[in-house]
């Protein structure tokens, strides 16, 4: 395959990572800062290979100026690398996350809120956490010493597109281990080129005489997933490759091992449980570590999870400590040295070799924890742990049905997904319904004073509540629905919904409460009988009101910003020169 060159100005020496594209105009004003537009999509593009004399080496980071800490390079390098219990020949995909280490962050980044603020939870950027999207290498080689080619090439980004990113390198990575630095940086310099990452936007995204096209999801898409509408193809040639979702995965493939026990994850992941993957390779453990995570949408994964983990990680005391419980986090892990090091933790399931044949692989079972105790410990859910819901058989049956009719994959994902998102509402509506019983009445917001309170969650309350309005109205499933929703008000996934409806219930009221001061009539007759005091404190918190409305932080319309600074005019304007030198400085 041709690469394209890059064609921006380079320095002197033409290091890697000193190039900047600005082939137009307009992508000179969006480059302004540099690498603005590669920033919006990846952080660095790193290259790790195996040294005889240092074992797994940084070789590569590129832009070259990119910050990373001494501790975040070293775990790159360890996650980037299958270990040797893999046996891994060939090439292999996987992804890793990892904690920030505190580094300075590089100049070129943006504000996330503006995508934030308009992405799926999901689907925000990580604040605090790399992922490495990584393409492995390893094949026979005589002609290095220890007889083996061995490289990865790792996208490091704080979005989780994992389907783009996984298609993206299997167009970069098979390219660049044959032509290495030049390959690289004209696919650095086409990225530079891409529009921005704006949620509910489709793109076209050139690399390599390619065009994949893109959608990515908004808040406001429908939740069942569709392919991309075909956007202005601006006669594009060669055709666009059109990738039907940036980040959803195979769930049938995911899943296939552990179909029978789908609900009872599902459940071990709403309530946000410790629980240890151990796969035969980072591949399997990290896809169904994300197929774990992604089961619960379209509430937002509030506990930490690792695709793929490794017992050189900076943090392998931290989570496998016995002084304390185990964390709230779901592991990746290929080396059974994990079982004697994990053995008190409550979950652990194994999984064996994949066979990619087209009938269901044998289910594993369900076994008692007290049976983990050797490193060849068979596949099986070892947990003590009793499901509070009845399996949905049908479920199960419609998908052995589609295996048997060779029903294709992603039609079984569809399938599979529904269900889980379906069940995730119907668990998730009765706390929304209850929720919004807490928002004061609309006719208690007066202009002039402080707007009320929200109500406070009262779990009994919400709890007798059920009897008329809980999930069983929406969900044909049976069981201990009540016993899920008290273990359910412990976990951080409770927490980190109820923070979110709560912020966004506050933000509403701050919106109505600054509509009625705008849509108040005559503001002139209010301040009559006013003390300065009182006029000069409502200028300021109209002026507060309104900053946070710009910022985007309550949700307004633009009329009604427009009225908010005319009142604060207004309100200045009645002041004494003297104040209003002081309210409003030259």
């Amino acid at each position: 395959m041709e690469v394209p060159l890059a064609t921006g100005p380079r320095q002197a020496g033409g290091e890697l990572g000193t190039t900047r594209s600005t082939s137009s105009g307009r992508a000179a004003r969006a480059s302004a800062i540099p690498w603005a537009r590669f920033s919006a999509w990846l952080e660095c593009v790193c290259v790790v290979t195996f040294d005889l004399e240092l074992g797994q080496a940084l070789e590569l980071v590129y832009p070259s100026d990119f910050q990373l800490t001494d501790k975040e390079k070293s775990s790159i390098c360890y996650l980037s690398f299958p270990d040797s219990h893999s046996g891994c020949l060939g090439d292999t995909q996987f992804s890793f996350r990892m904690r920030q280490c505190g580094g300075q962050r590089s100049l070129w980044h943006g504000d996330d809120k503006p995508y934030n603020n308009k992405a799926p939870l999901a689907l925000q950027r990580e604040p605090a956490h790399y992922l490495g999207y990584v393409y492995f290498r390893q094949v026979k080689d005589s002609s290095v010493k220890r007889g083996y080619f061995q490289k990865s090439l790792v996208l490091v980004s704080r979005l989780p597109f994992v389907r783009l990113f996984q298609s993206l390198l299997s167009l970069i990575a098979p390219e660049y281990f044959e032509k290495l630095a030049p390959c690289l940086e004209a696919v650095c310099n086409e990225i530079d080129q891409w529009p921005a990452p704006v949620p509910g936007q489709t793109l076209n995204l050139p690399v390599m005489g390619v065009v994949i096209q893109v959608h990515i999801p908004s808040r406001v898409d429908k939740l069942e997933s569709n392919p991309p509408k075909q956007c202005d193809q601006e006669n594009l040639l060669p055709a666009p490759v059109v990738l039907t979702s940036v980040h959803e995965l195979d769930l049938f493939r995911c899943f296939r091992p552990v179909l029978t026990h789908v609900q009872t994850l599902w459940e071990l992941m709403l309530l946000g449980e410790p629980l240890v993957v151990l796969a035969p390779s980072p591949d399997v453990s990290s896809e169904l570590v994300l197929a774990l995570t992604s089961c619960l949408q379209p509430l937002k994964f509030c506990c930490d999870f690792r695709p793929y983990f490794t017992i050189h990680d900076s943090e392998f005391k931290e989570l496998t400590t016995r002084t304390q419980a185990p964390p709230n986090v779901v592991l990746g892990v290929t080396n059974p040295f994990f079982i004697k090091t994990l053995q008190h933790w409550p979950h652990v399931l194994r999984i064996g070799e994949p066979k990619m044949s087209g009938d269901l692989p044998k289910q594993v079972k369900l076994k008692k924890p007290s049976r983990l105790k050797t490193l060849d410990t068979k596949p099986g859910l070892y947990t003590s742990y009793t499901a509070h819901l009845h399996r949905d058989k049908a479920l199960l049956k419609r998908l052995l049905k589609g295996v048997q009719k060779k029903r294709p994959w992603d039609a079984q994902s569809a399938l599979l997904r529904r269900h889980l998102l379906e069940l995730t509402q119907s668990f998730i509506i009765p706390l929304e319904h209850y929720m919004a019983s807490l928002m004061p009445l609309q006719k208690s917001i007066t202009p002039w004073k402080s707007p009320p309170q929200i109500c406070p969650f009262r779990q009994d309350d919400f709890l007798r509540s059920l009897e008329h309005s809980g999930p069983q109205l929406t969900c044909i499933l049976k069981g201990d629905w009540l016993g899920l929703y008290r273990r359910f008000f412990k976990s951080p996934h409770f927490d980190g919904w109820y923070r979110q409806r709560h912020k966004e219930m506050a933000q509403k009221l701050e919106a109505l409460h600054l509509e009625a001061i705008c849509e108040a009539q005559n503001i002139e007759a209010w301040m009559k009988d006013k003390s300065e005091v009182e006029v000069v404190d409502l200028a300021l918190k109209l002026r507060e009101k309104l900053v946070r409305a710009q910022s985007h932080q309550v949700p307004v319309k633009e009329v009604t910003l427009q009225r908010a600074q005319l009142y604060i005019d207004t309100v200045i304007g009645s002041l004494p020169k003297d104040l209003q030198a002081v309210l409003c400085p030259p």
